[in-house]
């Protein structure tokens, strides 16, 4: 390989430049953007109820969030808050995250775990059990 190659990491991204790993701090500030949403949703669905333990609604947001995550990851290839912070959600077998592939990869997440165990390319569990990557993307989000 020539030293003008641009490297390439072991699942196939480039180490540098759009479609390589995104960072953390972007991450972290999208899935805060991502809850805000959620959040703002489940309130116009339940009202002030949904913040009440006592209510019976707590469980909303989560649901909200897990269905806005999902469906616009599955159709956009990124959240809303991913798409603000120019993050992409790629499926390593090539094309679009699949509906299942992107449910797997979101339930995995609302597990808190998964994607803090991670691999030298700052892939979680979550994306090694579904093999996705999130990744520097241009401004649009279809590229």
């Amino acid at each position: 390989m020539s030293t003008d190659e641009p490297s390439v990491s072991r699942s196939g991204l480039p180490a540098s430049g759009p479609g390589s790993p995104a960072s953390w701090s972007r991450r972290f500030v999208a899935l805060v953007v991502d809850w805000a949403l959620a959040n703002a949703a489940a309130f116009v669905l339940a009202g002030g109820q949904v913040w009440e333990v006592q209510g019976g609604m707590a469980w909303l947001p989560l649901a909200c969030w897990f269905g806005l995550v999902w469906l616009s990851t599955v159709f956009a290839g990124a959240s809303f808050g991913q798409w603000l912070l120019r993050v992409r959600i790629l499926s390593l077998r090539g094309g679009r995250v699949g509906v299942v592939q992107g449910a797997v990869r979101t339930a995995l997440i609302l597990l808190i775990l998964p994607p803090l165990i991670f691999d030298r390319e700052g892939r979680g569990l979550h994306d090694l059990a579904t093999n996705t990557a999130a990744v520097k993307g241009p401004s649009t989000p279809s590229a």
